[in-house]
This record gives structure tokens, C-alpha cells and sequence, in this order.
């Protein structure tokens, strides 16, 4: 159960047709929703979408699909990820 409010919601994966949406709050997961997939809007059914959900009674009242934090979010791992490979590289 979540409790209602406003949260960021990161798609972490699709079951079926429904999608698990991973909550988080203060940059902390504080859990998870599973919804419709069809809920999300069209553009953001895709893995590591990005979204600003509204939640009440433990389901999805509003989203809100941010497909530029999504891109810079997934750029931002990016580098982390080839900065500690390269890393890694060196040690060698």
C-alpha cells in the first residue's frame, strides 16, 4: 500500500499487460504501484520511463510522462556507468 500523494514514478518493468512502476520519493524508493499499461500514456511505455504520478486510494489518478528527465536520467547512468568501466580498465 502507498500511501496518497505525489510522487516520481520510474516504469521498471511490464508483467502481461500491466506495468510496475517504482515510486520514489526525495530521490528514496518508497515503493511500488502496478497499473493498466494502457494508463500510461503512449509515449512513456517504455522501460526507465520517467513520470510524475498523483496516487489516492492506492491507485494511479494522474501521470504525467517527462520524456526530457527521462533522456537526461538515462544519460546521466550512462556516464556514471562508463566513468566506473573505465575505471576498471585502468586497474587492470
Amino acid at each position: 500500500m502507498v500511501d496518497d500523494g505525489t510522487y516520481t514514478a520510474v516504469l521498471d518493468r511490464f508483467e502481461d499487460d500491466l506495468a510496475v512502476l517504482v515510486l520514489e520519493s526525495d530521490d528514496e524508493t518508497i515503493g511500488q504501484l502496478v497499473v493498466d499499461a494502457g494508463a500510461l500514456p503512449a509515449d512513456g511505455q517504455h522501460q526507465d520511463a520517467l513520470f510524475t504520478v498523483v496516487v489516492r486510494d492506492d491507485e494511479l489518478a494522474e501521470t504525467t510522462y517527462h520524456p526530457d528527465r527521462t533522456a537526461h536520467r538515462q544519460e546521466t547512468a550512462q556516464s556514471r556507468f562508463d566513468r566506473l568501466a573505465g575505471r576498471a580498465d585502468r586497474d587492470e
